[in-house]
């Protein structure tokens, strides 16, 4: 097996878990599969997860940009629009000079947005969250019907291989964003290959000046090449200036197809010769190479410093999600600040929460970012899903016992819309329901109504999910800034 049809191979099987880890509702692909989350490089940085960014940059300086062509998962994602767009031409590339004020435009606004504390902004050109978000959000309900689907077959066949779940549609403007992110991403590659990765993506940014330096590197051999340019015209990089036999190393994604495509074996993948004088304008791109990243690793520690510190026949109307002071955010994310800085909004929380109790947030702060809410279920005090496949440390992993100690929120009871205080009616779902003991019926002026125990409750939500009264719930729980270990 060549070069070329090895790193496919890979890629493929990286880009089919990727993709189950924002399909499965089952858990299972997570259990199995989470590993691939936390490799990505800017969760990784996120999470300072000092071992995962090691190799990944080990791995560039060893082998250049391979991280591009076999990890990233929108990166591989690129690859097969640009694979439809190579059936309908063929050898259709061609080199262009790498847009540098782009690049670093683009990768200097990421970094002023991480240090300004608006990282869930920086996320909409960060190349996991995009990925998770159109999976999560335009392929996932179609996943689910198709579930559906097989479940109503097996069903009439007496089987209970597979059950139904509820298809859930994310919102128009959820949609609009993986929408349009989607017809982006897909456009430019089926056009133009890899523009996205060498012109708007940070982390391609990054690793391309690693990459100048890497061991292997692919090499045009002057003698036996003949001038056809049918690497040049198949490197959807545009990377390859066949006219001087140049490869520029920062935007290459050592794909391999300028090897597998050269008749004449002129180009080989091999370890870079002596280095040679180093001109004024490659110290420049280093110096401005580690100032880059010095910038970036001083936001990733300066993140973790700051995280160490701180049956009628009536219509049944929807529940509504009440106006909260402060958002809930799961347990393990420890406050709503530190959830906020280290979250790049990759939806994967989302897919895995069983109950939809996470939601991409379409508030102006935290646009996309997930928020809780309990309209459709509530956040059950043995699951810890989200904190298990969280790549970013914005939800820390936590286990049962510590969940159901920690106080995301507490609740808060609305006499006018309680159905005992204002219509006389008999009613003790919450109390009967609320998992901690934190709600009791006690009696006021002849009713009997709820109580709450602040010091008890978790946050979960059972209360305000299960409380009968329509739209609004009669109990409604307030997040922390700050959780409480109680």
């Amino acid at each position: 097996m060549n070069l070329r049809k090895l790193r496919v191979v890979v890629a493929a099987l990286m880009l089919v878990a990727a993709t189950l880890l924002f399909l499965d509702f089952t858990g299972t692909a997570h259990r199995l599969l989470g590993w691939v989350a936390k490799v990505q490089l800017l969760p990784a940085i996120l999470a300072v997860n000092v071992g995962v960014v090691a190799v990944l940059v080990v791995l560039t300086l060893l082998f250049g940009r391979l991280y591009c062509s076999v990890i990233c998962p929108l990166g591989l994602m690129q690859d097969l629009f640009a694979r439809l767009g190579r059936k309908a031409k063929k050898n259709r590339y061609a080199y262009s000079p790498a847009k540098n004020g782009l690049r670093y435009g683009f990768l200097a606004l990421f970094i002023a947005l991480m240090v300004a504390g608006v990282g869930q902004i920086a996320a909409w050109i960060a190349p996991y969250s995009a990925f998770g978000r159109i999976v999560s959000t335009l392929f996932a309900p179609l996943w689910q019907f198709a579930n559906n689907g097989l479940a109503w077959v097996a069903e009439r066949m007496n089987s209970y291989a597979f059950y139904s779940v509820d298809v859930w549609w994310k919102g128009g403007a959820i949609f609009a964003v993986a929408l349009v992110t989607l017809l982006v991403v897909g456009v430019l590659a089926w056009r133009n290959g890899r523009s996205w990765c060498n012109t708007v993506c940070p982390v391609g940014t990054v690793l391309g000046f690693l990459a100048r330096f890497s061991w292997l590197r692919p090499v045009i051999n002057t003698e036996k090449c003949n001038g056809c340019g049918l690497c040049a015209r198949n490197c959807k990089a545009a990377c390859i200036n066949q006219k001087p036999h140049e490869i520029d190393l920062s935007r290459c994604v050592v794909c391999f197809n300028c090897i597998d495509k050269c008749k004449q074996g002129a180009i080989s993948y091999e370890p870079r010769k002596k280095a040679e004088k180093t001109t004024d304008k490659g110290d420049a791109s280093r110096r401005r190479f580690l100032t880059l990243t010095a910038l970036l690793a001083g936001t990733a520690v300066a993140e973790a410093k700051r995280q160490k510190v701180d049956g009628g026949l009536a219509v049944i109307v929807d529940k509504k999600n009440p106006e909260r002071k402060t958002p809930l955010v799961p347990a393990g994310a420890r406050s709503w600040k530190n959830f906020t800085q280290h979250c790049t909004a990759c939806q994967l929380c989302v897919s895995a929460c069983p109950n939809q109790v996470l939601r991409p947030s379409m508030g102006v702060m935290t646009l996309l970012q997930p928020e809780m809410g309990y309209e459709k279920g509530y956040c059950r005090p043995e699951c810890t899903k989200c904190s298990e496949v969280c790549p970013t440390g914005a939800i820390r992993p936590i286990t049962r016992e510590e969940k159901s100690s920690e106080q995301i929120g507490r609740a808060v009871w609305v006499k006018e819309n309680c159905l005992p205080a204002s219509e006389g009616v008999k009613c003790d779902n919450c109390a009967r329901h609320c998992p901690t003991g934190a709600i009791r019926m006690v009696e006021h002026d002849g009713k009997r109504i709820p109580a709450i125990d602040t010091e008890k409750c978790i946050g979960c939500g059972a209360c305000e999910n299960l409380c009968p009264a329509r739209p609004f719930s009669a109990i409604y729980v307030e997040g922390n800034q700050q959780h409480r270990t109680l």
